[in-house]
């Protein structure tokens, strides 16, 4: 719906009715699943640094009403994981994956993710994936360009998770 922000000093003054106007829901965070991703050019590693900082809202997928979700990034090439967050719809795991690769290339590359919910003895259910680079369009063309034309800055976004699996 909006929201609207209140000084509590100027509450506490005296009790008083207030009319807010509500500011639209326009702004960072998207709705349903989503992946908090940091990304960062570092010209001192001659990297793409990918802080993959947290998850929110992932689907249920086990009987118990939860998930087991990991990320497992890029998995046609280089095969990176995070650790495993057992039973845990919201997750955080704040962790580093690096990407040797050159500036100039990175306007041409795009870095795939997709989260999954860990099973043992079936196969991993797919919860959503997300593609990060010259391909993308909006919100997430923007991330991917604003870490190349400013490198060695931590350039942090929520996106929307899909429901289609990138081949």
């Amino acid at each position: 719906m909006g929201s609207a922000t209140v000084s509590l000093r100027e509450c506490a003054k005296a009790p008083t009715q207030l009319r807010l106007a509500l500011t639209g829901s326009t702004t960072s965070e998207p709705a349903g699943p989503r992946l908090l991703l940091a990304l960062c050019y570092s010209t001192k590693r001659r990297a793409l640094v990918v802080t993959v900082c947290r998850a929110a809202d992932l689907p249920a997928q086990d009987s118990n009403g939860y998930s087991d979700p990991h990320l497992d990034p890029d998995p046609y090439h280089k095969k990176h994981k995070t650790s495993i967050k057992w039973r845990n719809l919201n997750p955080v795991w704040n962790e580093e994956i690096l990407f040797e690769t050159r500036p100039t290339e990175l306007s041409r590359q795009n870095l795939t993710l997709t989260v999954w919910d860990k099973d043992y003895g079936k196969p991993n259910d797919f919860l959503g994936s997300l593609v990060l680079g010259a391909s993308s369009k909006g919100r997430r063309l923007k991330h991917w360009m604003d870490c190349i034309k400013f490198p060695d800055h931590r350039h942090e976004q929520w996106h929307s998770l899909t429901d289609t699996q990138h081949l």
